[in-house]
């Protein structure tokens, strides 16, 4: 699910808290050293995600924030945010050239540069937060 985030929306927040959590707590922040990642470079992206891009040649930009049941990606179009709600189970990462992010029939593929090298701990955070996810609900061997 996309939302429009450049103001503060109530009805967003419920839907995003209900989606994927409310965000953690300041001590869990700090335990987990960070949940957000730096700025990116979005590469690609699926062609129903196009029109939330820039127009122009301009770069575009997004993070990613890990909530206790998905994950938000915010991007940057102009001075308006779009956030892309993604539950942990729809959640599949490929990692070529970058890291490429598939969910829900969209896909946002983040350039390999600078910035992603300096991300590496925070993307090894997030698979390990989504196998934690998977592990919960893992079905019972031998049944």
């Amino acid at each position: 699910m996309i939302l429009n985030t450049t103001h503060s929306n109530t009805e967003h927040k419920e839907i995003i808290a209900d989606l994927v959590g409310s965000s953690f707590s300041l001590v869990q922040k700090l335990t987990m050293n960070g949940v957000d990642s730096k700025q990116m470079i979005i590469d690609k992206v699926s062609p129903n995600l196009q029109s939330i891009m820039n127009a122009v040649s301009d770069h575009n930009y997004g993070n990613i924030e890990l909530r206790p049941k998905g994950i938000l990606i915010r991007i940057n179009k102009r001075l308006k945010q779009f956030t892309w709600v993604i539950p942990y189970y729809h959640l599949v990462i490929y990692k070529i050239n970058g890291s490429s992010i598939h969910a829900q029939g969209k896909f946002v593929h983040f350039r390999a540069d600078k910035t992603f090298k300096e991300n590496k701990t925070f993307f090894d955070k997030l698979i390990d937060e989504k196998v934690k996810y998977d592990m919960l609900y893992a079905m019972p061997q031998g049944l």
